[in-house]
């Protein structure tokens, strides 16, 4: 009997998930891939984002060969039409999908098996069970939740890594306090080698040709601005990336880990999130080959530690939640947050933008559709937060702007981490700060017009004033939670507190 066809999402594209063993499709199973115009209509993506996915998906189909059948049409139902026949519909396999969206999508098709997901270290059932034993972990604020670090301990123990016997490596679980140091003084850049990047191709060509020509034919619209390609679009591109970065980047990741730096935007970080979550990695060869790293002695220990703890702590902690706390999440809005995004935010107008950190880091998502964690939830996420934009709208602007966003990616650290939208169910207090913290971790406000340490005032840092009236919006919540009782408390120490909302309310939404 013939196998049956195997249809691949754009989002899995690596060889494990067409890998036969452990319920996978037959090694001789034809593959379908779908190019669904529809995906691109229904929101104004990053145009580098649009570029780097079409080119990973026309690269993989290319590498497949006559195995695969690659169709471009208007919707995945119609590409499904096209393969199937209306009347005889062959039945098909189908790795779940990262969205629930397109969960639903499949399960409701008649003849196609959704098989167990790939590309994660953990499986949902034993997800499940670690839920079951440890709902109730945590004090104060969000008791009840389920903490990263108990998550992250466990991830760590079930699969031996970084493990001397039944202890971590080094003696210690979190080796965060050596990982916060700021930028070195004097220094524009750090002292590492660059990251690798790739050379395009023809397909990048056509795939170029073919997004100007939907643009100028008014099919879609995008924000940002595209190329060079500056991330893996094929399994060889990614483990290239992967190595490079253990070999000249990994032993300097640690300690800078949380700063920032105008002309260094990309510090030492790793830039693995985007072939990852295209499914062209395995979070297992990313973190077995930097703990090689480490046993050999070309890495030390924080820096090892940081980066496995991003992928076998802090991404499948984001997986599984994602899954865990089901749809109605996405619609949380603990803090009533229901201003509109401003226009300069949504078309990424950082030429608009006055304050130093905010127009850097928006230029860096328009130029290149990325920047790092960092960036992310302390400049970005912060001017959400303090501004008291809507979550969901916050939520969707990542997930179309950042060349690394899916649903999964975005909906936890965007309504759970950044907008603190869940009222504490992942996090235990809304992550946000004055320019004191800009200043102490980045070279960013020295040339700025405002200063970080000005409340009031035309030089009053945005971020200054935007943290203390957050503080004061959200005082009888905020004055509960052990981790922002005594920052509330400082309020009552502010003799400049009306004029400071005055000037917040002044500001109102125009460009900080």
């Amino acid at each position: 009997m013939a196998p049956r066809p195997h249809w691949l999402f754009g989002d899995q594209l690596g060889p494990h998930f067409l890998a036969p063993r452990h319920g996978g499709p037959d090694d001789r199973a034809p593959v379908i891939m779908i190019e669904a115009r529809s995906v691109l209509r229904r929101r104004r993506f990053h145009r580098a984002k649009a570029h780097l996915i079409l080119s990973a998906m026309r690269h993989r189909a290319a590498e497949l060969g006559d195995r695969v059948t690659y169709l471009r049409t208007e919707t995945y139902a119609e590409g499904l039409e096209q393969v199937r026949g209306r009347r005889d519909p062959a039945p098909l396999t189908v790795r779940h999908p990262t969205s629930r969206r397109a969960l639903d999508f499949v399960s409701a098709r008649e003849n196609v098996e959704v098989l167990p997901p790939k590309g994660f270290l953990v499986a949902q059932e034993d997800f499940a069970e670690w839920t079951a034993r440890n709902k109730g972990q945590g004090k104060g604020a969000g008791a009840g939740a389920l903490r990263l670090e108990g998550f992250y301990r466990w991830v760590r123990e079930r699969h031996d890594l970084l493990m001397d016997g039944d202890d971590p490596a080094g003696g210690r679980w979190n080796l965060d306090h050596d990982n916060r140091e700021p930028p070195p003084r004097g220094q524009d850049t750090l002292d590492v080698r660059g990251p690798w990047r790739p050379t395009e191709d023809e397909i990048d060509d056509e795939v170029r040709r073919d997004l100007d020509r939907w643009e100028r034919d008014g099919e879609v619209s995008f924000v940002g601005r595209d190329g060079p390609r500056r991330f893996p679009a094929t399994r060889r591109e990614a483990r290239s990336a992967l190595r490079h970065f253990v070999a000249h980047r990994l032993a300097g990741f640690g300690r800078h880990e949380d700063a920032m730096l105008a002309a260094d935007p990309v510090m030492s970080h790793s830039l693995l999130s985007v072939p990852l979550n295209l499914g062209l990695l395995d979070p297992a060869e990313c973190v077995e080959l930097a703990e090689q790293a480490y046993r050999s002695g070309d890495a030390p220990l924080n820096s090892v530690e940081g980066f496995v703890r991003q992928i076998a702590g802090w991404r499948e902690y984001v997986w599984h939640l994602y899954w865990h706390f089901g749809e109605e999440y996405r619609h949380r809005n603990a803090l009533r947050h229901t201003a509109p995004l401003p226009d300069w935010f949504l078309d990424l107008d950082a030429d608009a933008v006055t304050a130093n950190c905010l127009s850097t880091v928006l230029a860096q998502v328009r130029d290149t559709g990325w920047t790092h964690h960092i960036p992310r939830l302390m400049v970005l996420g912060s001017r959400a937060l303090q501004d008291g934009w809507d979550p969901e709208a916050v939520t969707d602007w990542f997930h179309r702007c950042f060349v690394d966003g899916y649903d999964w990616v975005m909906l936890p650290n965007v309504v759970g981490m950044s907008q603190y939208a869940d009222g504490g169910m992942m996090t235990t207090k809304p992550y946000t700060s004055g320019g004191a913290y800009i200043n102490r971790m980045s070279d960013l406000c020295a040339p700025c017009a405002y200063r970080p340490t000005h409340r009031t005032g035309d030089e009053a840092c945005p971020y200054t004033t935007g943290y203390w009236s957050f503080l004061h919006r959200h005082r009888t919540r905020l004055s509960t939670n052990h981790r922002t009782a005594r920052a509330v408390k400082g309020l009552d120490r502010l003799k400049d507190l009306r004029e400071l909302l005055d000037l917040t309310a002044e500001r109102g939404d125009a460009p900080p």
